[in-house]
């Protein structure tokens, strides 16, 4: 019976998840051991706190939504190379090229604005600031490497590269923090050393199996990708805008900050399985729709459809039953949310997957435009419900909800067009 279990939900998943997945439970894990770590050496002062959650929301907010766009178009291209027998190094140098760019691009405010950044967001520690680059810097590196690893479908060396990450992220936070570190820039820095490291260790393979091939055009990746890294920004401004606007709208709250970043971890654990299966997911549709599988690519989005909002309503009801209580037991947050509060942020996040699951087939079929129209309705919602006059904590909870069902019922209204 096990087995047979088993069997079925393999086959309901895309090639690779599995072997994807051990290394994003790796660094699902870290992400909770680093916050935690912080937060327990850091407890004393509540103003580094808040900061190190403001950093953290930022990096994998707007450094995400810069690289993950180069990997997801590095990935579309390499896939549909191999099916047609053609070399990835082209595209591997394109998406190193285009991922640079958007670095530099990136940089330059950091390095003009660096002080009125600080004051901003850190409480006025510039430090911050330079390790916020740093870790800009460490996600275009990966993100590139990932590209060539999942179009290529060596999900082994994929999934290596995210749980040597993991691994040496709880190293290094739990080292500090029995050594007695206290440095925030510390805590911060190890989003910048241990990608760079995991890269350095598993670069070779992508290097290796990219081989030469035909030029690829600037065309080839470039042509959809601004509108990849506007619905990519958008979506990760929604998924993590609530620790940012808390900070912006009440500044001297520094407590709720912590605990919403922290309720926020916990709510979207699903996030960390679905990473796994989005990897996977998207060189799926980009073969089927290279090899012009209409009734498999339709399938294979049913079915995806199906495990993510199963995979969100398990997550959510645990994330209810016991998030209140794991709060201030694993991140030493203040006591101050609800089971109320955080299925607001689960039915949010389910939501917010869904859309992720829809935005990839927008993608993989052509639909990029209609992709960045949905996000952009989404955070037009987001930002209405933030302003409006509902207490801080209900306002910042709903709005996540509702700016998430508002872009999948978008994207599915969009789908039902192009896919059907």
């Amino acid at each position: 019976m096990t087995t047979t279990l088993s069997a079925r939900i393999s086959t309901a998943l895309p090639q690779g998840t599995a072997l994807v997945g051990g290394g994003t439970a790796v660094l699902g894990l870290a992400s909770y051991v680093h916050l935690s770590a912080a937060n327990h050496a850091l407890n004393g002062d509540s103003n580094a706190t808040a900061a190190f959650s403001v950093l953290w929301t930022v990096v994998f907010s707007i450094g995400l939504g810069l690289f993950f766009p180069v990997e997801q178009e590095i990935t579309r291209v390499v896939a549909a190379r191999k099916v047609a027998g053609d070399g990835a190094r082209p595209a591997l140098l394109r998406g190193a090229a285009l991922s640079g760019s958007l670095l530099c691009v990136t940089l330059l405010p950091l390095a003009l604005l660096a002080r009125p950044i600080a004051n901003l967001l850190f409480d006025g520690d510039i430090s911050l600031v330079f390790s916020l680059a740093g870790a800009f810097a460490a996600l275009s590196c990966a993100h590139v490497t990932r590209g060539v690893l999942a179009g290529l479908g060596l999900f082994r060396t994929y999934g290596l590269q995210l749980g040597l990450d993991g691994a040496l992220r709880i190293a290094f936070s739990v080292g500090l923090a029995i050594g007695g570190v206290h440095s925030t820039f510390a805590f911060a820095m190890i989003l910048t050393v241990a990608p760079l490291l995991s890269v350095a260790a598993t670069v070779r393979p992508a290097l290796v199996e990219a081989r030469p091939g035909t030029p690829a055009p600037w065309r080839e990746m470039s042509q959809r990708l601004g509108m990849l890294v506007a619905s990519t920004l958008l979506a990760q401004l929604l998924v993590n805008i609530a620790v940012i606007s808390t900070k912006v709208i009440s500044t001297d709250d520094t407590e709720l900050v912590t605990a919403l970043l922290a309720a926020l971890v916990l709510a979207r654990v699903p996030l960390f399985v679905f990473g796994a299966f989005q990897v996977s997911l998207l060189r799926g549709l980009s073969t089927a729709a290279a090899e012009g599988d209409h009734r498999g690519y339709s399938r294979l989005l049913l079915r995806a459809v199906l495990v993510t909002g199963s995979l969100g309503a398990t997550g959510g009801l645990c994330a209810v039953a016991i998030g209140p209580t794991l709060l201030p037991a694993l991140f030493s947050a203040p006591d101050l949310l609800t089971a109320a509060d955080f299925g607001w942020l689960a039915f949010g996040t389910t939501a917010y997957m869904i859309a992720m699951v829809l935005g990839q087939a927008l993608l993989t079929s052509g639909g990029a435009r209609r992709q960045l129209v949905s996000w952009v309705i989404g955070t037009v919602v987001l930002i209405g419900v933030t302003v409006s006059p509902m207490a801080l904590r209900s306002r910042v909870e709903i709005a996540y909800a509702a700016g998430a069902v508002v872009v999948a019922a978008c994207m599915a209204v969009s789908l039902r067009v192009r896919v059907t």
